[in-house]
């Protein structure tokens, strides 16, 4: 019990490539390399999310939510808060702390952007689908019932974020965490383990007295609760800032061992299945259920085993160490594009099996498609993004040699050139 991790290990390798770019690269150069796991990782959740938003696909079967409690929603906010210590944590320092938080804010209202984007195209594709195929029903579907009964508060809603369309909630979600987090920077300001405590503080009390942000119209909450998912976003954020700090993830046979039982647990209970067996004990649900609303213990266990076993086996981390060309780390590097055509497809694919009543080989089919479509979209904006880069850099000053101009008096200097004076000569003595 209590190894420092191997040089092999995803947490010493972070630690070691940040500190070997730091001491190579120039005062305010980006570091030249990028941990390709962290990227490999988000794409293959992006990936499982976009699967899972097409019910009734064979490749549904194959997606972590029938392995265990948790799925790839969990992974992806974890995921997330690992990367935002690259982007907001370490930078969260005197001088630089409301340039950061700027940052932090910006990039949330992008997300509220691209949120509603995703809402009005969902829109547009179902109500379009019912028009062409005259299908009212399809109005009835993923929470859109509420906007035709009472467009007014409806429209409030969904710029309000009060009302969310079903599939199309983890942006805004991600977008209020992201409000919050300079908060949780600030409390770093005196211990990571302080901001940890008042994020965990924050979780167990939301889901105890059940206190999550309201849907409007309707009096219910928000189906993925930002003020108790922000604590899976702090723990990555958390553990990330510790490695980067100088710290190490301690290995533990007995923690790994528990872990493996933990998911076997949880593999037995979703298969056999256990779902009818009541273990709450008359406790709340957050600390014995299996709610995704207030993200119960049993959910935040599941994906913190995985990612323990991830980071501690060799043999699990390096399977995905990647090159930067390889379609996970370009998909990874592109997520908010990806994630908003992953949407958009999704949507697409309930539409269509709505209306035709798909089989199995056709929406399996769509999946490839989608997948590939979305990899394409990120290779495009690789390929982009390398055409800008280019544009940026300096151009060399070499100097030209031009023919000379037939049309220049004999002894004239050429166009663009500075004459040359001659010095006056002083007498000597």
């Amino acid at each position: 019990m209590g190894n420092d991790l191997k040089p092999n290990h995803l947490g010493k390798n972070v630690q070691t490539e940040d500190a070997a770019d730091r001491k190579s690269a120039p005062a305010g150069a980006r570091p030249k390399s990028r941990d390709t796991r962290i990227d490999a990782l988000r794409a293959f959740c992006l990936i499982t999310i976009f699967v899972n938003h097409v019910p009734g696909n064979p490749f549904e079967q194959l997606t972590s939510k029938n392995f265990g409690f948790s799925d790839a929603a969990e992974a992806f906010v974890l995921i997330s808060g690992v990367s935002a210590a690259y982007a907001y944590g370490m930078k969260f320092e005197a001088g630089s702390r409301l340039l950061t938080a700027i940052r932090a804010l910006r990039r949330a209202g992008v997300l509220y952007v691209a949120h509603l984007v995703c809402t009005l195209v969902t829109l547009a594709i179902f109500a379009g689908f019912s028009l062409y195929y005259a299908a009212p029903e399809l109005l009835d579907t993923i929470n859109i019932g509420p906007l035709i009964a009472d467009p007014v508060r409806g429209l409030l809603g969904l710029v309000t974020l009060g009302h969310q369309l079903g599939y199309n909630n983890i942006l805004s979600m991600y977008g209020v965490i992201l409000l919050m987090l300079p908060l949780f920077l600030l409390l770093s300001h005196w211990g990571i383990a302080v901001m940890l405590a008042a994020s965990g503080a924050l979780w167990l009390g939301c889901g105890l007295f059940l206190i999550a942000l309201p849907t409007y119209p309707g009096g219910n909450f928000w189906f993925l609760n930002p003020l108790s998912w922000q604590f899976l976003f702090v723990i990555g954020m958390a553990a990330n800032m510790h490695v980067r700090g100088g710290g190490r993830i301690p290995v533990s046979v007995t923690l790994q061992v528990l872990c493996v039982l933990y998911l076997l647990l949880s593999l037995a209970w979703v298969k056999v299945p256990f779902w009818g067996v009541d273990v709450s004990l008359g406790l709340p649900a957050v600390l014995t259920g299996f709610d995704k609303t207030f993200l119960s213990v049993s959910r935040l266990t599941h994906v913190l085993a995985m990612a323990y076993l991830l980071v501690t086996v060799p043999a699990l981390s390096n399977i995905w160490r990647v090159g930067r060309r390889n379609p996970l780390a370009v998909m990874g590097r592109h997520a908010l594009p990806v994630f908003i055509a992953g949407t958009v497809l999704s949507m697409l694919a309930q539409a269509w099996n709505l209306t035709h009543a798909s089989s199995a080989t056709a929406l399996g089919l769509m999946i490839l498609a989608g997948v590939l479509a979305q990899a394409a979209l990120a290779y495009y904006l690789e390929w982009l993004g390398g055409l800008q880069a280019a544009a940026r850099r300096p151009v060399p000053n070499i100097q030209r040699v031009t023919a000379a101009d037939p049309l220049r008096p004999a002894g004239a200097p050429e166009q663009g050139a500075r004459p040359v004076t001659a010095s006056p000569v002083r007498a000597t003595s």
